[in-house]
């Protein structure tokens, strides 16, 4: 399922770029395309807008020769084509095709767009000075030159995600923390389209949909909105493992978009004045409701941050671009400094409401929520990044041991959420409605992307044992003395 993804996800890509060659040209069968040179060569050249040599004929020799061109070239750009040969090209072998193509789609797509977020986002970069020797010792050593390339690399992946969290981030509970199930509600998409043009659609319904109503939505909308093309199919998301490449490939396309908004300082300096404005006004406006609201019931405590919160979300809307522009502090001005400060503290007052209201919910409410709580930080915390295999085993041990007597709880927790009477003894109601149902969709949410916290933390854990076991048959590859003191060491380790 995997290999049919990204050759589908792939060749929309590569028939997106090629709309743009002359004459435009489409891929039908991209293992059998890529077979005569021709279709590398045409999406090179559209791509670094240089003109490349080709043989114009068709037969074996001229076939080989074009693709030959094209590794060429790519290898002068000094992208590494490991196993890839141009007879497995010519064969159309398909782990050698999408190996390949993935790797153009990484230089020229995701790390061309990535490279301007490195800085901001205090990634390695070629670009940035903090990680660049200019001494000439340094510019020497080629095995330097490919650790930097190597690191920049992961970071080009890293600021991509940062850059997809920041958009989502101002929409609340909105999470995201890779390039695979964080995607599969389609929450995510929606939450990046609302960033980028307010008022197209509505998260709180979308809350409500399917995962594949809401994937649906999403790449609707992009397409005929955003002209973003339709690079993906829900049912290529809505799965337990979606394709990493894929997603990136796509989300890629929205920081594209972004790059191509096009705003005038003056224009945003208006604007900067006005989200001051409005965010001073909700500051006030939420400190006279925690006084207003303070001997009040629960359920009315609730009812008014459910007002607040729906006019907040709504109002904050045609301040979302100058929100989400520039995060790096070092090109922020003293204006968006403030604004983004501005942003931080209410953004963190209403947090603080919601954490007090959660508190304060009646019983067995309350333990259900914390039990949510922890469960859903777990499973958006990213996964422990322990260089050392020795102190990472006991670290995933722990955190799967953790996990799992949590998930024990699952059942019983959701029997008595379901179970709960709600009314008090004049049968009125202890809870809204709305918030009943918000804990049922986060035991879905939860439920359904289990399995893979599960393997990632396995994944980790078995990755540490093998880099363990790697180091010693490493260390241990000379004479040791004699058989008692082998025997010793190794039934010590």
């Amino acid at each position: 399922q995997r290999e049919s993804t990204q050759k589908k996800t792939f060749t929309s890509w590569i028939n997106s770029i090629l709309a743009k060659h002359t004459p435009p040209y489409v891929v039908s069968d991209l293992y059998t395309d890529i077979q005569q040179g021709h279709l590398l060569l045409d999406l090179l050249e559209v791509l670094s807008g240089q003109h490349l040599p080709r043989e114009k004929g068709f037969n074996t020799f001229q076939c080989r020769s074009n693709i030959e061109n094209a590794l060429t070239f790519l290898k002068s750009r000094s992208l590494k084509l490991i196993n890839i040969h141009v007879a497995d090209i010519i064969e159309g072998k398909p782990s050698i095709v999408l190996g390949l193509i993935w790797t153009i789609i990484f230089h020229f797509h995701i790390e061309e767009l990535a490279r301007t977020l490195a800085c901001t986002y205090n990634q390695p970069s070629p670009d940035c000075s903090s990680i660049v020797d200019s001494s000439p010792k340094a510019s020497r050593s080629a095995k330097k030159s490919a650790k930097i390339k190597e690191r920049w690399k992961m970071s080009a992946t890293k600021a991509l995600l940062l850059w997809a969290k920041e958009q989502c981030s101002l929409h609340g509970s909105v999470s995201v923390t890779d390039f695979k199930s964080s995607w599969r509600s389609g929450l995510a998409f929606l939450a990046i389209i609302q960033t980028l043009r307010p008022g197209l659609v509505d998260l709180e319904k979308a809350k409500a949909r399917s995962n594949k109503e809401n994937l649906k939505e999403a790449f609707r909308i992009a397409e005929l909105e955003l002209n973003i093309p339709r690079l993906l199919e829900p049912e290529d998301v809505d799965i337990v493992n979606p394709d990493e490449k894929s997603i990136m490939t796509y989300v890629a396309q929205f920081l594209q978009y972004s790059k191509n908004l096009p705003q005038s300082e003056e224009d945003m300096q208006e604007k900067i004045r006005e989200a001051m404005g409005w965010l001073a006004a909700q500051e006030k406006k939420l400190a006279k409701l925690l006084v207003e609201t303070e001997n009040e019931t629960y359920y009315q405590k609730y009812k008014e941050m459910m007002s607040f919160m729906e006019t907040f979300n709504q109002e904050k809307i045609p301040f979302l671009p100058v929100l989400s522009s520039k995060r790096g502090e070092a090109e922020l001005s003293e204006g968006q400094q403030q604004m983004r400060e501005e942003w931080d503290k209410v953004i963190s007052q209403i947090n603080e409401w919601k954490a007090r209201l959660d508190q304060m919910l009646p019983s067995p409410l309350d333990s259900i929520e914390a039990w949510l709580q922890e469960v859903e930080r777990l499973q958006a915390e990213d996964l422990p990044d322990l260089q050392d295999p020795f102190k990472a085993m006991p670290v995933f041990r722990e955190i799967i041991v953790i996990f799992k007597g949590l998930m024990d709880c699952f059942d019983s927790h959701l029997d008595t959420l379901q179970s709960f009477k709600n009314e008090d003894e004049k049968n009125m109601p202890l809870v809204l409605p709305e918030k009943l149902e918000e804990m049922k969709r986060r035991f879905s949410n939860i439920r359904s992307t289990n399995p893979s916290t599960f393997l990632e933390y396995h994944y980790g854990l078995c990755s540490a044992i093998a880099n363990e076991v790697k180091l010693k048959l490493n260390i241990w590859d000379m004479k040791y003395g004699a058989k008692e003191s082998v025997e010793s060491l190794l039934e010590n380790w």
